[in-house]
């Protein structure tokens, strides 16, 4: 017997849409590597057309549409890409976003819509066309899982960051009113939100630029040691948020929703 088939992480014959995951050092790539891995076949999104390099990368079983995740239309037509390439959809991981730093008294009005705009506006457009494709009557019609990325700073809130943490704040609390929504209509759509800490990402690195520039903290130097101090187990990767990811999209968390699983390294604790 396959011992993958008892493998309750396993994700096989699922199709995942992916959105924001055009850079190959990105959080994005890296979940939609953990979830071919585990047996999905994946479409890659992104608004950056370096999402096709990723999409190569992980071979026959990954595509690229370019998207932005802000325009309902681009929903429309990615979710169609899927269904039509893939022959359905099961796992939608709301992914794309951005981190626009700045003080309340600072920050112009403009910036605060555009954080808003990419890491608000776009998890409602992703549920929405999620739960209208997958809930019965659908074009995919089998049910599936919603997993959204807000942040530990949709939790708790941080100097220099009140936009960012106001659009992740959003995203937790939509995920909860979608899960029970679904619950409740009976869709057989889990919903369910993942809050990782600072990972060295390319937005990392440029959050830790931010203080610097804000003058919290002196230098990039001083800055990632003063971070990495905070969490007991010191900072993550991109794998253990893509692990994270992929347990919610598998049968081994059947029995969660609205949840929001913290990936933090005890930071938060």
């Amino acid at each position: 017997m396959d011992p993958k088939s008892n493998d309750p992480y396993r994700v096989d014959g699922k199709v995942a849409l992916v959105t924001g995951a055009g850079r190959a050092d990105g959080l994005g790539a890296a979940i939609a590597a953990a979830l071919v891995a585990g047996g999905a076949r994946v479409l890659i999104s992104d608004i950056n057309p370096g999402g096709e390099d990723v999409a190569a990368s992980l071979g026959s079983t990954s595509t690229f549409v370019r998207q932005d995740v802000t325009s309902e239309a681009d929903w429309e037509r990615t979710v169609a890409v899927a269904v039509d390439r893939f022959g359905g959809l099961d796992i939608v991981v709301n992914n794309a976003g951005i981190e626009l730093a700045g003080f309340f008294a600072d920050m112009d009005v403009d910036d605060f819509r555009k954080q808003m705009e990419v890491n608000t506006t776009s998890v409602f457009l992703g549920i929405k066309h999620a739960i209208r494709t997958m809930r019965p009557g659908g074009a995919a019609g089998r049910g599936g899982a919603i997993v959204n990325l807000s942040s530990i700073g949709g939790i708790k809130g941080a100097a220099g960051l009140g936009a960012y943490c106001g659009s992740k704040g959003a995203v937790r609390l939509m995920t909860k009113a979608a899960a029970v929504e679904c619950a409740r209509l009976k869709y057989g759509i889990r919903v369910n939100s993942v809050h990782p800490g600072l990972i060295k990402t390319d937005m990392g690195i440029q959050t830790l630029k931010a203080y610097v520039k804000m003058g919290l903290l002196p230098n990039e130097e001083i800055a990632e040691k003063a971070v990495a101090s905070r969490y007991p187990l010191g900072l993550g990767s991109v794998a253990d948020v893509a692990n994270a990811v992929r347990y919610l999209a598998s049968e081994a968390g059947q029995w969660q929703t609205g949840a929001e699983l913290v990936v933090d390294g005890g930071v938060n604790a």
